[in-house]
């Protein structure tokens, strides 16, 4: 009898194997299909591929309404400025991007842009009264503060 139980004892184990090996089998059964969704989206960039022409056609004709672009009319349009300005710039009227860089000029000139943050501006005697006695600007609302002393 005991010999009669360890050949059964050795059937059972062997059964198993085969259950082990369908399974694998059907593991790899399942990869399968997943190789062949892989091996459709290369055909998906090449659809993609022949649109890009398309955009590049676009871009050359926005390219070409950029060159024809005329400047705004409102920044050409000579401003007169106050009184307290034109001590800074002069008195003769003339357009806010003149206006921009005449400051700038003055500011350069007497070397009143911050040594430490270079986005303030200490004001001297004559910007003082342009940045409505403010000691120190930044260049953002310099630009504020002078648009208010052109008309």
């Amino acid at each position: 009898m005991a010999t009669a139980k360890k050949a059964a004892a050795k059937k059972k184990p062997a059964a198993k194997k085969p259950a082990a090996k369908k399974a694998l089998k059907k593991t790899v059964a399942k990869k399968a299909p997943a190789k062949k969704v892989a091996a459709k989206k290369p055909a998906a960039k090449k659809v993609v591929a022949k649109k890009a022409p398309a955009k590049k056609a676009v871009a050359k004709k926005a390219a070409k309404k950029t060159t024809a672009r005329k400047p705004n009319a409102a920044f050409m349009k000579p401003m007169t400025p106050s009184a307290a300005l034109a001590a800074v710039i002069g008195s003769s009227p003339m357009p806010r991007t003149d206006v921009t860089k005449k400051v700038w000029d003055y500011i350069k000139k007497h070397t009143l842009q911050d040594a430490v943050n270079r986005r303030n501006i200490n004001a001297d005697d004559k910007l003082e009264a342009v940045f409505g006695g403010k000691k120190t600007v930044s260049m953002f609302e310099m630009t504020k503060l002078i648009s208010g002393h052109l008309k």
